[in-house]
């Protein structure tokens, strides 16, 4: 497997708790992935991310882990995961994991000796415990990012910080301890094959508590602990890469996370962000690739993740002016829409030069699922805001692979999530029955990509205000219209690939075109 394979890599983000059951259990797990690694090399991806795969007891999906060095029982064991490492090396897909460096599990060894050993001790210094202000009150009145106080008091008096929820404990990034303790754990996975790092939440390690206003993203700090990162990656043969998730509007301060000595490649979060427009997203693409230049670090191109509502929702509520295309017996009209634009969304993503990134279920098309009951909705987003806002269980539904009901050949038990009875048309078995699917469009488009495209440069191409279209260097042009007319496709050689129906030499309205032009 060569060398730079991430410049131009398409990654495949693999929530695995609704992936794929293996067990009956209705939660997905590595028994499930293994199984569905003939669909994963089908599809034609690089490799998969996998969210966190840690023993947890998922007050945050995972997020909140409980050991670094070890497998959710509810998702296999140890054994199973360097099993799947090597057989995924053996079809040619490789495995970055999820290492979240922010926070902990209060149920993690550390935190228990922190709570245990009492203020001033070495445990709780690798944590940030510090006294209130008196009168029951916390040491600052920083906010939880997933809503209320940012404090949690433990039964001796002292408080300790948490950026999340309160069972995530944030570790303290200037103790020696906590840098050691990170390396060993990137070591512990380097060691068993691992290609890959996706850091959580890498902007906020560092505090700053002397400000009166909250004070923890982006400071200067960050960058030592990620060069510390990148020398223990570059201990190893086979380049094993860093990958940022990091929220900056900054661009400037963004690239520094790129530079040689750091991460190989981090999210773009502002391409994800933008509204269907063919002004907003070519401002994007531009910003992307001039801020990217300069230090020589792929872009990324992210349409979806686990966080963020799926794009065949997104793009569909951007615009309630449905036409006579937005009609389809049962599918409501913002789906047609949205289902329409994601198509298109899909080709303009995997034309650009760079690595792509694909969710689960973005192949598929899956809308969010908004309609689940209060009671089984367990992102602590929810139960913070007090039932106000939804937070992210709508895109982390187990995936439909077969069948007519439910759990749709996702395992045998029930989901932990319910799926849609309305997904039968959906699923993996049917849409690959269907040339004209979202599944067959993705497979067609990513073995193309690997032929054609990834790193390299672009030209624009002058098509209107209301059109992006652009040619790579291996003369294969990309056309979008966003517009409410059909255009005129640029003088070609010949149809690649649509995301629809074309009307003759006219481009339809939200709908992409890869066309050969040399």
């Amino acid at each position: 497997m060569s060398e730079t394979w991430w410049r131009g890599a398409a990654i495949y983000q693999v929530y695995l708790r609704s992936f794929a059951d293996g067990n009956g259990d209705g939660i997905g797990d590595l028994a499930g992935l293994r199984s569905r690694l003939p669909y994963l090399s089908d599809l034609g991806v690089d490799a998969v991310w996998l969210n966190p795969w840690y023993p947890s007891p998922m007050a945050d999906g995972g997020y909140d882990v409980a050991d670094y060095r070890d497998i959710e029982p509810a998702f296999g064991t140890l054994a199973e995961a360097e099993k799947f490492i090597q057989e995924a090396h053996a079809v040619g897909i490789r495995t970055i994991i999820d290492i979240v460096p922010n926070h902990g599990s209060d149920q993690q060894e550390w935190f228990v000796q922190a709570l245990a050993a009492g203020p001033g001790s070495p445990e709780r210094a690798r944590f940030w415990f510090t006294e209130g202000r008196g009168e029951g009150l916390p040491p600052n009145d920083w906010k939880s990012i997933f809503g209320g106080p940012a404090w949690t008091q433990v039964p001796d008096g002292q408080w300790y910080l948490h950026l999340f929820a309160p069972e995530q404990p944030d570790f303290n990034w200037t103790n020696p301890e906590v840098i050691e303790e990170f390396h060993d754990v990137l070591r512990f996975w380097f060691d068993r094959g691992v290609d890959g790092i996706r850091i959580d939440s890498a902007a906020v390690l560092i505090k700053d508590f002397t400000s009166e206003e909250e004070s923890y993203t982006d400071h200067d700090g960050v960058h030592d602990i990620y060069r510390g990162w990148r020398r223990v990656a570059d201990e190893y043969e086979g380049e094993r890469i860093l990958i940022g998730e990091v929220w900056l509007p900054d661009q400037e301060r963004f690239a520094l996370y790129l530079r040689p000595d750091e991460m190989h490649t981090a999210f773009n979060f502002d391409f994800m962000s933008r509204p269907w427009d063919a002004r907003e997203l070519r401002e994007s693409i531009d910003m992307t690739l001039t801020s990217h230049l300069p230090i020589g670090a792929p872009p990324t191109w992210v349409l979806s993740n686990h966080d963020v509502p799926r794009p065949v929702t997104k793009y569909g509520r951007e615009n309630t002016a449905f036409s006579h295309a937005d009609r389809r017996d049962g599918v409501p009209s913002d789906l047609v829409l949205g289902e329409r634009r994601a198509r298109a969304a899909a080709l303009l993503a995997m034309a650009l030069p760079g690595s792509l990134y694909v969710y689960q279920g973005e192949e598929l098309g899956l809308p969010e699922v908004d309609d689940i009951p209060g009671e089984l909705r367990q992102d602590p987003i929810w139960t913070r805001s007090k039932n106000t806002v939804p937070g992210r269980d709508g895109c982390r539904v187990p995936l439909p692979w077969s069948g007519q009901e439910a759990p749709f050949g996702n395992g045998t038990g029930t989901p932990w999530l319910p799926q849609p009875a309305s997904w039968a048309t959906l699923t993996a078995e049917a849409q690959d029955a269907d040339p004209a699917s979202m599944l067959c469009l993705y497979r067609a488009g990513l073995r193309v990509r690997r032929g054609k495209l990834g790193d390299g440069a672009l030209r624009w191409l002058d098509a209107g205000e209301n059109v992006i279209a652009f040619t790579r260097e291996s003369g294969l042009a990309c056309v979008v219209n966003f517009g409410a007319e059909p255009v005129a496709l640029p003088e070609n050689q010949g149809v690649v690939l649509a995301s629809g129906p074309l009307e003759g030499e006219l481009l339809p309205t939200d709908t992409a075109v890869w066309l050969r032009t040399a």
